[in-house]
């Protein structure tokens, strides 16, 4: 039987402007300038900090289960900082580095993984959707707000993060072929950390590569080292403005590697040869960035002693005030029916007013809202709508 070839072109393109070093290529630029490399380097920092006082905290009881960020704070930062204010940034689970970038309070982050869903209340006028724990569903979240973005013909970009995982779900394909189909305004952000949960990267796909699937779906795929800020956030950049001019989605890979557990409910060493771990711990952001940064003339080693002691005492201030708002919230059981609903339905507004009645308080709810943090976060925003600048 006859043959053809179809003009079909599968070329991919990886990115790297770091070695493993921290070194960058000679004749290379990075493409970012030194106060805001400072700023994204600062963010970077808080997550790594962060993750170690969450991972305490979970130890001693105090807090709920969580997923750490640690190894993956380039992948998430270096995408993040392409974005504008006021595009829109759709989340899995992990992404307390993109949310620090976006401007998120550290005590937010807090009051949510210690199980209060006022840590999750999304101010009025903020485009970051709140955390999404089912694997893979928030891709198509990420599709409907771009597909509204253009039918209104504004200018606004929408990124959605996702890992290895996920592009074994039906749910993301199903987003990125109606992205292609219909050339939205959309970055689809894959964190490839090598494993979801115990599954290795291999047995999640035969495909060489993950930024491949962009082809099958009519969009430009990329292949970048996670471990690398620069060339990750070289990497957005392109994708954000690509989307911005018109010219639809990007698949963009971050090959990276999850250096922590999955959650705090995880083993990994039941699954992970220890010297894997120990061969990606050797090309870990953090350090990386911190050998760019000291030969930019940016910090030197008492100076990031400095900046890491200032970031903890942050962190251990956030946590005092989230423990002050934990016992504010205990005094109101109630609170546990706000923030659900832009008006609480009459169901939840009758449990609402039973529970009350119970306390001898009587009901108040009415069913518009349940009063205070009842409609849209409510009344509970305090300073989670402030945007992030340039500054750290």
């Amino acid at each position: 039987m006859p043959r053809g070839r179809l003009d079909v072109k599968p070329e991919l393109e990886f990115l790297t402007l770091l070695d493993e070093s921290g070194t960058i290529a000679e004749g290379e630029e990075i493409g970012i300038d030194d106060d805001r490399l400072g700023a994204m380097h600062r963010v970077m920092l808080t997550a790594r900090k962060l993750d170690a006082r969450l991972l305490k905290l979970q130890r001693q009881g105090r807090i709920g289960t969580f997923a750490p960020v640690e190894g993956q704070e380039a992948a998430q930062v270096g995408s993040a900082a392409a974005l504008k204010d006021d595009d829109w940034v759709v989340p899995s689970y992990r992404e307390n580095a993109v949310a620090l970038w976006r401007g998120l309070p550290i005590d937010r982050i807090f009051l949510y993984a210690a199980g209060y869903t006022e840590g999750a209340a999304i101010p009025e006028e903020s485009r970051d959707l709140p955390v999404a724990i089912p694997v893979g569903t928030q891709p198509l979240h990420a599709t409907g707000i771009a597909y509204a973005e253009k039918l209104r013909g504004g200018d606004a970009v929408t990124m959605t993060y996702f890992g290895d995982g996920a592009t074994s779900q039906g749910d993301l394909h199903e987003a990125l072929n109606m992205a292609g189909v219909f050339r939205l305004p959309v970055v689809f952000l894959c964190q490839n950390n090598q494993w979801a949960i115990s599954v290795p990267r291999e047995r999640q796909t035969a495909s060489r590569t993950l930024a491949q699937k962009a082809l099958a779906y009519g969009m430009p795929g990329i292949q970048v080292d996670g471990n690398d800020l620069p060339a990750v956030h070289a990497a957005a950049r392109e994708a954000v403005d690509r989307a911005r001019a018109g010219d639809g989605p990007t698949f963009v890979e971050c090959v990276t590697y999850r250096l922590g557990l999955h959650t705090t409910a995880d083993d990994p060493t039941k699954y992970r040869d220890e010297d894997e771990v120990e061969t990606w711990r050797r090309r870990e952001p953090l350090a990386r960035l911190a050998v760019l940064m000291k030969d930019r003339g940016l910090i030197d080693d008492d100076g990031l002693a400095d900046l890491e002691e200032t970031i903890e005492q942050e962190i251990l201030d956030a946590w005092a005030a989230t423990e002050r708002r934990i016992e504010d919230l205990d005094r109101r059981p109630e609170a546990m029916f706000d923030n659900h609903f832009a008006e609480m339905p009459p169901h939840l507004a009758a449990q609402r007013d039973a529970f009350l009645a119970l306390e001898g308080r009587g009901g108040t709810s009415g069913g518009k809202g349940g009063g205070k943090g009842g409609g849209k976060g409510g009344g509970d925003d305090d300073g989670g709508g402030e945007r992030r600048r340039e500054e750290a």
